[in-house]
């Protein structure tokens, strides 16, 4: 599949922060706006069979980037819908997919399906060598599941199911909920927040320890695209930028370019999560040619910029 034009695309997810941004990358490599659907789960709750069944019908491409998803707090709390929602939805859509004899499925996985301990830089191999991080577990191994139904489903009924892992998104538009967000939103979200309002003091959960690598949105837009259109194999590709930061580190960067000066207290009966977080990314660069572009500091800034700009215009 060289291009997509004259494909018909439903993309999962598409008005959120990942998805919004595909869809326009979908765009400029040959899709027709037309031709891209994309379910509001308000409308269509991909939980329901017939709803999955429904989305599938006369479609050519499926990209599952739906997801019920948040921080180790989030995770902490709802571990039971975490798994549930999240299997449910991509194991059901995938089986619609099948049987409406849809002629690719991109099934976007995640970081969290890793074990707790694997050695940086996570390898694909390495995917099975043990349990994933105990406060991420139920989504990690829901979204797991997708990459076991994707490879069977090639296996038995030659169904070209593919399945990316990318690392920690951030960027403009991202979810700045206080309850849901990640870790870069969050801590925009804290350290804008204390220079608004000349705090003394901000409160970061861990110790610092931990480290975590970051893909900017554009770039993760640009990888799902490229893969969707050249990669036809069994194969779980990680998607990533191949950079590993600590949180500490982190969080000092975001302070400087918030302009935060003053104290940083770090809360260690808070836990850490995955100790470390960096992946090999040479397999996304061979199979379909992706390298993340975007300097983690530009990036930063960008979605700094968006976030004073959207607090400002009173939209969050």
């Amino acid at each position: 599949m060289s291009n997509l034009k004259n494909q018909r695309i439903l993309l999962t997810g598409g008005a959120g922060f990942l998805g919004s941004v595909l869809c326009k990358k979908l765009l400029q490599h040959g899709a027709h706006k037309d031709d891209i659907l994309i379910p509001r789960s308000r409308e269509s709750d991909l939980r329901k069979w017939e709803n999955c069944v429904a989305a599938v019908k006369d479609v050519d491409i499926v990209i599952h980037l739906a997801a019920k998803v948040g921080g180790i707090g989030y995770n902490m709390n709802y571990p039971g819908s975490l798994f549930y929602d999240n299997a449910i939805m991509g194991i059901q859509l995938m089986e619609a997919a099948r049987q409406a004899n849809v002629k690719k499925f991109t099934a976007i996985g995640t970081i969290c399906a890793y074990p707790k301990y694997t050695p940086v830089p996570f390898d694909e191999n390495q995917l099975w060598y043990g349990y994933p991080e105990e406060t991420n577990a139920p989504y990690g191994l829901a979204k797991k599941m997708l990459l076991v139904q994707a490879q069977a489903y090639r296996q038995q009924y030659g169904f070209n199911a593919i399945y990316l892992l990318p690392v920690n998104l951030y960027g403009p538009g991202d979810n700045f909920n206080t309850e849901s967000s990640h870790v870069i939103p969050a801590l925009i979200k804290k350290f804008s927040e204390a220079v608004r309002t000349n705090a003394k003091t901000v409160d970061v959960w861990g110790t610092g320890a931990a480290t975590r690598e970051f893909l900017y949105v554009d770039d993760a837009a640009m990888a799902i695209t490229l893969a969707t259109e050249r990669y036809n194999k069994p194969d779980p590709v990680n998607i990533g930028s191949g950079n590993e930061i600590s949180i500490r580190d982190l969080v000092t960067l975001i302070s400087e370019l918030t302009g935060f000066t003053g104290q940083i207290l770090w809360d260690a009966s808070k836990p850490d999560g995955q100790p470390k977080r960096c992946l090999a990314v040479n397999r996304a660069e061979n199979e379909f040619g992706f390298v993340a572009k975007t300097p983690f500091r530009e990036g930063l800034n960008k979605t700094i910029q968006w976030y004073n700009e959207a607090v400002d215009q009173g939209t969050l």
